[in-house]
């Protein structure tokens, strides 16, 4: 008889254990994750073409970020439907920390909500830093005659359908296009808006003849100056190294005015998820993307390379890229005619 207590309590103690150890591994893999985060390679998705500033601005912050997060990182690109196709496929995989949004977060993925009905909204993202927020410029490919951007635009009024610019899909410089026509008192098409998915591309368009300007981030159009003239610069102040007024001074002697949209804003973005069911691994992911913005390496290379700088951090990145969401809603109706 004390032999078969003995084995019931055996038993028992057996099936305890074993409960406890079921339970103890069910909860490992949320502190393993905290914990060890990152144990392998971490993938950068870029929503734009190889060559572009936010390709470049991703590429940069790949090859220094490892120093701090521990772990390689790698870039690739899933261009199309103005950054859609990539938002979506980083909303696909698990929200684990290892597949990011590195890309041109604003204007894009308000577009893409507001013009495209995409299957996420803002607050499915987790901004981590808008490194780079960008101001556009407005350039003539410098065989064409025009002198000033009232002229070009008088041109475009007296000649519908002649005149063309290139722009990125879903950018502030698309918007800024319809902007000008509706100013101008012209319909949508009197100007022939050409979409591309790359900054770089649109670059390469107004430097090669195929259309005759282009609207889009000044910052990164450092490298065809040669090729182009600039006219104006959206903002509303001059910008240090580039002789050309603000917008609203150029158009002044046309009587027209515009309202000044933001520029691209290049940065990183995780799943909304990762941050709030691995708190302690997203804090890893912020506080290494600080870190690597205040080595002296890094800031040297972004300068060389014409590539923004700037530490926002979560809050701030948010904040900006909310509110550019809200102007691009009111004026939507533009860009959908």
């Amino acid at each position: 008889m004390n032999s078969l207590l003995r084995s019931v309590g055996l038993g028992r103690r057996v099936v305890l254990c074993l409960a406890a150890g079921a339970l103890a591994a069910s909860l490992m893999p949320v502190a393993a994750q905290a914990e060890d985060y990152p144990s392998r390679p971490v993938t950068f998705v870029v929503g734009f073409g190889v060559g572009g500033s936010a390709d470049r601005t991703a590429r940069a912050l790949a090859q220094f970020l490892p120093e701090e997060l521990g772990q390689p990182v790698t870039v690739v690109n899933r261009d199309g439907a103005g950054g859609q196709l990539a938002a979506t496929y980083v909303l696909s995989q698990p929200a684990d920390g290892y597949t990011l949004l590195a890309t041109a977060l604003s204007p894009y993925l308000a577009n893409s909500i507001i013009h495209t009905d995409a299957s996420y909204s803002l607050d499915d993202f987790a901004f981590v830093n808008g490194q780079w927020s960008d101001w556009d410029v407005i350039a003539l490919n410098k065989d064409r005659e025009f002198q000033t951007l009232a002229e070009f635009m008088a041109a475009v009024k007296a000649n519908p359908g002649e005149h063309s610019a290139s722009v990125v899909t879903g950018s502030a410089g698309e918007l800024t296009a319809y902007l000008l026509m509706e100013a101008a008192g012209l319909p949508a098409d009197a100007m022939n808006v050409v979409t591309y998915e790359s900054g770089g591309a649109a670059r390469a368009a107004v430097a090669g003849g195929q259309v005759d300007i282009t609207i889009v981030g000044g910052e990164g159009t450092e490298g065809i100056r040669d090729m182009i003239r600039p006219l104006a610069v959206v903002r509303d102040d001059r910008a240090e190294g580039w002789d050309a007024p603000p917008v609203n001074e150029a158009l002044a002697e046309a009587g027209m005015e515009i309202p000044v949209v933001s520029g691209s804003i290049r940065g990183l973005a995780a799943p909304a998820a990762f941050r709030d069911e691995n708190p302690e691994a997203w804090q890893k992911l912020v506080s290494a993307y600080e870190k690597t913005m205040k080595n002296p390496e890094f800031i040297a290379f972004l300068k060389q390379n014409d590539i923004g700088a700037d530490w926002l951090g979560p809050d701030k990145t948010t904040e900006v890229v909310k509110r550019n969401y809200e102007i691009l809603e009111r004026y939507k109706d533009l860009i959908e005619k």
